[in-house]
């Protein structure tokens, strides 16, 4: 599991990198197919926000936190993160369900066939 972690006004400490993969460590434990995140910790306007992006099944997940303090901020992303993750694989899994056919029935072919339409 690969985590780059990068800093927009904001140093990325050692303590923060551990943060961040504790945090990561359930999301890898129900998604056992992602590869890797791309966290981007900025500081603006007093506000730290938080941006995380990573591939699911060939789809690009993204989830943003923002909060006055980084940890929270980060808690928040995450949490989005994991949402947006169980959402899409319940899509995935959603596809496998076998659709039922619609047919039509075959009298109502037959009273079709019959009437007259010709008036």
């Amino acid at each position: 599991m690969k985590i780059q972690i990068s800093g927009h006004h904001v140093e990325v400490t050692a303590s923060v990198r551990a943060h961040v993969e504790e945090k990561f460590s359930k999301i890898i434990k129900h998604f056992p197919g992602l590869i890797g995140f791309d966290v981007i910790i900025a500081k603006e306007h007093g506000l730290h926000q938080v941006d995380i992006r990573t591939n699911y099944e060939g789809v690009a997940v993204a989830a943003s936190g923002t909060d006055e303090v980084m940890y929270p901020a980060i808690m928040v992303a995450v949490k989005k993160l994991e949402t947006a993750l169980k959402h899409r694989k319940g899509q995935l899994k959603a596809d496998l369900h076998e659709k039922p056919q619609c047919t039509t029935p075959p009298i109502a072919h037959e009273i079709i066939q019959e009437m007259d339409l010709s008036k």
